[in-house]
């Protein structure tokens, strides 16, 4: 892509991130940034057996780690700490150990609340060498891939799953583990549902192959069953922010009334699961907070100088970008990518003339 056609997609962005996107206007930006007219024909065998690639993951979750480092709020970390208790099924295959958790998320988040981080801390047992497979003329394996999912039940029954955070994990040692979950809490409050929380531990080999499957299958975390014994259960950890104390300025309440409130930046879901044409060819994130700017801006007193002036009114003036994977069409066979698109999520509202923010 050009840096000309780059830039006009930029300034796309930012008008459609003004007045919130539709369902065409969002379309059109995703067709523009890939480069294509139409949203390509996936079909139910392009979905069979989906496995992310390795590659794939690591590229789309080093972008979700860079714009979460830009977006967090470090005085969070001095919020309520909650541990979470709950239980666990675990699932073995050839390839990959599917762990199963439950958290009761009813009444843990306190009202008039922000979860501005979330942990899920999974304690690795020391290691059992007779679950290690015999050695073998491979090159070492000293790490498994684990993964979360967020879970998310549908009405017919079937779950569909969202990829949270993934990384290495040393096969041989043992002790607390952290995975960022806070995408997963946010997708869950999103949902206002009443249900638990839902999580997947999907453990892996470091790399393809049967020997680093075998190595991967050595890994074992505490359960959430009562009936194990051992120290250090799963825990859902929340850093919670009181916006009584700390509001963040520059958001609107819930209270505020669009057109009649001073200009902000209000909370706008856009949830690909609900997109008939983005729901099984954008397979992560499941949705995304692009906000909105609202509100009105303080008229200045007309002057005979500046006849031409126009109104001020409440514009984008700062965003970032939303890292996805997408399935894409090459020819007869689909291909899995992950790709950044740039000004998709509204960083900060103020009032401006003719489109030229003031702050």
């Amino acid at each position: 892509m050009d840096l000309r056609r780059a830039g006009m997609l930029c300034v796309l962005c930012l008008v459609l991130s003004v007045q919130a996107f539709t369902q065409e206007a969002l379309k059109e930006v995703v067709l523009k940034q890939l480069g294509l007219s139409e949203v390509p024909k996936i079909h139910k065998r392009d979905l069979e057996n989906l496995v992310i690639p390795d590659h794939v993951k690591n590229k789309y979750m080093s972008m979700l780690k860079r714009q979460r480092v830009k977006r967090r709020a470090l005085p969070s970390l001095a919020g309520i700490l909650r541990g979470i208790p709950g239980h666990t099924e675990v699932h073995y295959s050839d390839t990959t150990t599917r762990q199963k958790l439950m958290f009761d998320m009813e009444g843990r988040i306190p009202k008039n609340s922000e979860v501005t981080m979330a942990e899920l801390k999974l304690f690795k047992k020391p290691l059992d060498r007779a679950n290690l497979p015999a050695k073998q003329s491979h090159r070492p394996v000293s790490n498994a891939r684990v993964s979360v999912y967020w879970v998310q039940r549908q009405h017919d029954g079937t779950n569909r799953t969202s990829l949270i955070d993934s990384r290495l994990v040393p096969i041989r040692e043992s002790g607390w583990r952290s995975f960022d979950v806070t995408q997963a809490v946010h997708y869950w409050l999103r949902n206002r549902r009443r249900e638990p929380m839902f999580l997947e531990v999907w453990i892996e080999g470091e790399r393809v192959g049967s020997y680093a499957s075998e190595m991967a299958r050595a890994v074992r975390f505490t359960s959430q069953d009562p009936k194990d014994k051992a120290l250090g259960k799963p825990e859902l950890v929340l850093y919670t922010l009181n916006l009584d104390d700390y509001g963040s300025p520059g958001d609107c309440r819930e209270e505020a009334v669009t057109g009649k409130s001073t200009c902000c930046r209000q909370k706008h879901y856009i949830s690909f699961r609900e997109l008939p044409w983005a729901q099984h060819w954008i397979l992560e994130p499941a949705g995304f907070q692009a906000y909105r700017c609202s509100g009105s801006c303080l008229q200045p007193p007309r002057s005979p100088r500046r006849p031409g002036s126009g109104q001020r009114s409440c514009a984008v003036a700062g965003s970032s970008a939303l890292p996805i994977i997408y399935l894409a069409k090459r020819g007869n066979h689909t291909e899995i990518e992950a790709a950044e698109f740039p000004n998709m999520v509204v960083e900060r509202c103020s009032c401006g003339t003719d489109g030229a923010a003031l702050v």
